[in-house]
């Protein structure tokens, strides 16, 4: 079993600043690619960024130079730091960690949190 679970949503102000966590725990055997997804109402989801386990990354242009993502392969989570929020990042924020089980298919699978709302206002 895997379990994938994201903190740190909330409101603010445009501006402002906030930081996204998210733990993967369970019968992990490796994690390949962490990333940071969201989706606004009416909208598709789509990738905000994404890291691998060696640290490479890539940002989806709206948040280029604004947002952050990083990872502890440690303890396996991974941040998303997010500043200058403006009112279009008004989103629910989704995890997605692809991994491979213990004991499971050497195929990596993806997996994701229940996601978290984060709100900017103006």
């Amino acid at each position: 079993q895997v379990q994938v679970v994201e903190s740190g949503g909330g409101l603010v102000q445009a501006g402002g600043s906030l930081t996204l966590s998210c733990a993967a725990s369970g019968s992990i055997s490796s994690i390949e690619i962490m990333a940071w997804y969201r989706q606004a109402p009416g909208k598709q989801r789509e990738l905000v960024a994404g890291i691998t386990s060696v640290g490479m990354t890539n940002y989806a242009g709206s948040v280029k130079g604004r947002f952050t993502i990083s990872r502890d392969n440690a303890k396996n989570t991974v941040y998303l730091r997010m500043n200058s929020l403006k009112p279009e990042d008004t989103a629910v924020y989704y995890c997605n960690v692809i991994l491979t089980e213990i004991g499971g298919s050497a195929r990596p699978y993806p997996y994701w949190g229940q996601g978290t709302q984060v709100t900017v206002s103006s």
